[in-house]
């Protein structure tokens, strides 16, 4: 029994190999561009082009190779996502809170909450959408972009097709993002210091590239501030998780006589925990660096297994709503967010 046991275990394990393989091809070619300065430089991270290209071949080739790929593809949308946000915690330490002051967390809390509530608002009251799609959208603006609609999928249980439309809201007002910012900063630098531009960059942009390419554009002053602001609101996508995944239980109450239990996002949790122990500075700089190299490696397989599993007639389908909803949430993160950043910087100077 023992062996016919492991006989099946290598037998599963087997089967994962061409979706992994199939999943590794596309988020090398994903991370060779995204390392190439033009193309970096554009706001274009590895996550992002992962996805592009997996949309490509899974709208191409992948129907003819859905039979021997998909479960690995399967699980590494699914596994690799978790570890990869696991190790994303390597990125971050608790000393860059300090570093941003208190008015760049009470920034970064206030304009957090108030994008993820309009997004709520906006999608089921206005639109019509459904509370997945979102959600995801409202992630994605109000966190870390695709990153935090990755992490979020787990938790809402969203289909691949609505995890695409919120990456692809990403995409397009993050890209216009950085050439917006550096335009406007001339026209609000009376209001700005080059530092403080860069907190506001950092509290409203979508992803952690998107915030450098444009914060490199104004200055290296306004570049730091905005990577650290940036950095802060990463680290509060645990914490968000863990009052989404409360939210999602509330709404999905247990059957009659069912005990109800909150499913708790434990990667989420250990995301705290690896960020937490990254503060203390045990481990050699080369090995965090090898860590966080690992981290993106995995986030770019399993944007690209995403990829794959989604088709452009549920794209399609999704129709403009999903995209006008972001447009939304994009005018309130510059307007809404210049209006918190000036406020909290004036009230706690």
């Amino acid at each position: 029994m023992t062996d016919l046991t492991q006989q099946l275990s290598r037998s599963t394990r087997f089967l994962l190999v061409p979706g992994l393989v199939l999943s590794a091809v596309i988020a090398g070619l994903a991370l060779w561009l995204g390392n190439i300065p033009a193309v970096a430089g554009a706001g274009f991270s590895a996550l992002t082009l992962a996805i592009l290209f997996g949309i490509l071949v899974g709208n191409t080739l992948y129907p003819r190779l859905t039979g021997r790929c998909d479960p690995g593809v399967l699980w590494a949308k699914h596994y690799l996502l978790r570890a990869g946000i696991i190790l994303y915690g390597f990125r971050l330490t608790f000393a860059q809170i300090a570093d941003v002051g208190v008015s760049g967390i009470v920034i970064d809390v206030l304009t957090l909450s108030s994008t993820f509530m309009l997004a709520c608002w906006l999608g089921q009251k206005v639109f019509g959408l459904d509370k997945q799609t979102s959600w995801l959208i409202g992630a994605g603006s109000s966190i870390c972009g695709a990153a935090a609609v990755l992490a979020t999928e787990p938790v809402v249980k969203a289909e691949s097709s609505k995890v695409s439309v919120a990456v692809a809201t990403v995409v397009i007002y993050g890209t216009i993002a950085i050439f917006l910012y550096p335009a406007i900063y001339p026209l609000f630098g009376h209001l700005f210091t080059q530092e403080t531009y860069g907190i506001y960059m950092g509290s409203t942009m979508h992803e952690v590239a998107q915030v450098v390419a444009a914060g490199h554009a104004v200055g290296p002053d306004a570049e730091n501030a905005a990577v650290i602001a940036k950095m802060l609101r990463v680290m509060m996508l645990a914490p968000f998780l863990l009052i989404l995944a409360t939210r999602v239980k509330q709404l999905s109450p247990a059957a009659e006589g069912e005990k109800s239990k909150i499913i708790i996002p434990w990667f989420a949790v250990f995301f705290i925990l690896v960020a937490a122990f990254n503060s203390f500075h045990l481990l050699p700089a080369a090995l965090v660096n090898a860590l966080v190299t690992l981290d993106t490696v995995l986030l770019a397989m399993a944007m690209a297994a995403l990829g794959l599993t989604t088709h452009i007639s549920a794209l399609k389908r999704a129709g403009a709503k999903p995209l006008l909803m972001a447009l939304m949430l994009f005018g309130w993160l510059i307007v809404g967010g210049g209006v918190i950043n000036l406020l909290i910087q004036h009230l706690l100077a």
